[in-house]
C-alpha cells in the first residue's frame, strides 16, 4: 500500500514538473516571439536606409523591393561630400560633443552630490522641483534661451555660436537624477570615515564618489553624446545661415530641397551620421548597461 502511494506521489510530482516545463516553454516562445517582432520593427527602417544609400537611381523603385540592392553603388556617398561641407560639419559635431559632454557630466556629477549626500533645509523639495521640469518639452525654452544667448553676445562670433549651442543643454535634469541615484547607493559610512580623516566635501566627491560611480558616468556620457550629436533644431536657430558652422545633423538638411529631395543622398548622409553613435555604443556597451543598472538600484 505504502509503495503504491509513494509511486503515485512520484508520478504526480513528475507530471507537475512536466506541465511546469511546458508552461515555461510556451511562455518563453511567446516572449521571444514578441521581442523578435519588436527587434524587426526597430531595425528594419535603418536596414532600409542602408539599402537606399547603396542604391542607384533606377534601383530605388524596383519591384519587388529587396533589402539587398542588385547593383551596389557608392556614388551616393560621393554626392554627400560634394553637396555639403560634411568634413567641416563632422568636426563641428565633434567639438560640440566634446565640450558638451564634458561640461554636462561635470555639472551633473557636482550638482547631484549635495542633493544625495549633504543635509540642508529644503533639499528634497529642491530636487523634486528640478525633477518636475522634465514634463516641459525642450521647445518650451527656445525663445528664452535664444533671447539669453543673444543678450550675452554669444551670436557675434563663431566660438560664441558654439557656446550658444552647448550651454542650454548643460543643465541636464536626467543626468542629475541618474547621478543622484548612483550616489545614494554608496554607503554613508565611507563618507563619514573620510570626513573623520579630514577630507573636504570636494575631496570626498573627487576621491570616493566619482571612482565608485564611473559606470553611471559612462552611461550618462553616452546618452549626452547621442543627444549632442543628434541636435538639430537649436543649432539652426542660433547659428543661422552659416552652413560652415552647422553640426552634421543640421547640415544634412541641405541634402533635401524645398520641392525635391535626393532620397539616396539623404540616406547616405544618415548612414554616415549614425556610424559614430553605433561605434560609441558598441565600445562602451558594457559600461552603459552597468551604469543604468546601478542607477536604477540606487
Amino acid at each position: 500500500m505504502n509503495t503504491t502511494a509513494a509511486h503515485n506521489d512520484l508520478e504526480m510530482a513528475r507530471a507537475m514538473r512536466m506541465r511546469k516545463r511546458q508552461r515555461q516553454l510556451v511562455s518563453n516562445i511567446v516572449v521571444y516571439t514578441i521581442l523578435l517582432v519588436i527587434a524587426v520593427i526597430s531595425v528594419y527602417p535603418f536596414l532600409w536606409t542602408i539599402r537606399t544609400s547603396f542604391t542607384t537611381e533606377g534601383g530605388l523603385f524596383e519591384f519587388p523591393p529587396s533589402l539587398l540592392p542588385n547593383k551596389p553603388d557608392l556614388r551616393n556617398f560621393v554626392d554627400v561630400f560634394s553637396l555639403v561641407p560634411i568634413a567641416r560639419q563632422i568636426l563641428n559635431s565633434v567639438i560640440i560633443c566634446f565640450f558638451g559632454v564634458t561640461l554636462s557630466v561635470l555639472f551633473s556629477t557636482l550638482g547631484a552630490y549635495p542633493l544625495a549626500k549633504m543635509r540642508f533645509p529644503g533639499r528634497d523639495a529642491i530636487f523634486f522641483a528640478i525633477l518636475a521640469t522634465l514634463v516641459l518639452p525642450n521647445e518650451a525654452g527656445l525663445i528664452v534661451n535664444f533671447v539669453t544667448t543673444k543678450t550675452l553676445g554669444l551670436l557675434q562670433s563663431d566660438a560664441g555660436k558654439y557656446a550658444a549651442v552647448i550651454i542650454p543643454a548643460l543643465g541636464n535634469v536626467a543626468g542629475l537624477f541618474l547621478m543622484r541615484q548612483a550616489y545614494l547607493s554608496i554607503p554613508a559610512e565611507l563618507l563619514e570615515a573620510a570626513r573623520m580623516d579630514g577630507a573636504s566635501e570636494l575631496g570626498i566627491w573627487w576621491r570616493i564618489m566619482l571612482p565608485l560611480t564611473l559606470p553611471t558616468i559612462a552611461a550618462f556620457s553616452i546618452l549626452q553624446f547621442v543627444a549632442f550629436w543628434n541636435t538639430f533644431l537649436w543649432p539652426i536657430i542660433v547659428i543661422g545661415s552659416d552652413r560652415q558652422l552647422y553640426p552634421l545633423s543640421a547640415g544634412l538638411l541641405d541634402l533635401s530641397g524645398s520641392f525635391a529631395s535626393n532620397t539616396r543622398a539623404v540616406s547616405a548622409g544618415a548612414v554616415i551620421a549614425t556610424i559614430p553613435i553605433i561605434l560609441v555604443f558598441l565600445f562602451f556597451q558594457r559600461y552603459f548597461l552597468r551604469g543604468l543598472e546601478g542607477a536604477v538600484k540606487g
